[in-house]
């Protein structure tokens, strides 16, 4: 039993498919069958099972068992090789969606750069919340960050941040006071986002009332550009709202609606069954992360 086979199995656990794992690991179909053939006789037992006529796979009951035991495999390999590393360097990997990354976690990143002492060696990947939940589920990530609170079986989910919305304009915006109502504005120079799913009823019933909004964005940096044409507006969280006005000159307005959008609230999500490997690395960026959010007026909930 060798790393490659471990990798390899969880891969098809992930997958369920043979063709999409050869893909995932470049690799050719015959060499991930060898590799869970020779996995399978080294257990005597049988893991995978393909039913005629289906493209995907099922794990047997043995199967379903291995799954634990080949992660804590794989991070008991994790620890050996940190033992080779005599820089002692910690090694953590998150994912965060996209505004998250472009926003609220900007500052924090470039603090850790500038660190003198540079213990960490930090991957940073970005997905929608759904998907950081897998990648954290299948242990490709060790700590995520999301707007959304999901049930999966090996997740725990924690609010760490609540953010009040506001309205960003473009420069010289033809209404420039601290509280505008979004009535005020013109409904078809809007950069809409779906922050989440309860800003989205909200926005439905109070800003566009029943009409589709007329231009969507899903990325801060698309956000951003756009706003550089006149007389465009976005609602945004604070985070996102001071981000951009660090980057270029925008107005930040309160929302005068009397029923006002809600807070967008950001989960830290981990895995119950932690890689070993990645504990201190974990706790070292939690503590780094509270400090930072502890100095923002943005609404920590630590």
């Amino acid at each position: 039993m060798n790393l490659s086979e471990i990798e390899t199995f969880l891969m098809i656990v992930k997958t369920k498919n043979i063709t999409k794992t050869a893909e995932n690991l470049f690799l050719s179909q015959p060499t991930v069958s060898h590799r869970l053939k020779s996995l399978e006789e080294e257990l005597g037992v049988k893991l995978l099972t393909r039913k005629k006529g289906y493209k995907q796979i099922e794990l047997t009951m043995q199967g379903e068992e291995f799954i634990p035991i080949a992660e804590r495999w794989i991070s008991v390999w994790q620890e050996m090789q940190a033992l080779k590393d005599n820089r002692q360097k910690l090694y953590l990997t998150i994912g965060c969606t996209d505004t998250l990354n472009s926003a609220m976690m900007y500052d924090l990143y470039r603090s850790m750069l500038d660190e003198e002492e540079q213990i960490m060696n930090l991957k940073v990947k970005t997905h929608y919340s759904s998907e950081i939940y897998q990648y954290l589920e299948n242990h490709d990530i060790d700590l995520g960050f999301v707007h959304h609170h999901l049930h999966f079986k090996n997740t725990v989910a924690n609010p760490i941040l609540e953010e009040k919305m506001y309205i960003i304009q473009s420069e010289n915006a033809a209404v420039q006071r601290e509280y505008i109502h979004t009535d005020e504005l013109d409904l078809s120079r809007e950069i809409f986002l779906s922050w989440e799913a309860d800003y989205q009823i909200w926005h439905d019933q109070w800003v566009t009332k029943g009409v589709r909004p007329r231009f969507q964005v899903d990325t801060f940096e698309l956000l951003f550009h756009l706003l550089s044409k006149e007389n465009m507006w976005a609602i945004a969280p604070i985070t996102v709202a001071e981000r951009i006005q660090k980057l270029r000159p925008v107005t930040v307005s309160e929302i005068a609606n009397k029923t006002k959008p809600p807070k967008r609230i950001t989960y830290m999500i981990k895995h119950k069954y932690p890689n070993e490997a990645t504990l201190r690395s974990v706790q070292v960026f939690e503590e780094r992360l509270e400090a930072y959010l502890r100095d923002k007026d943005w609404g920590y909930l630590g």
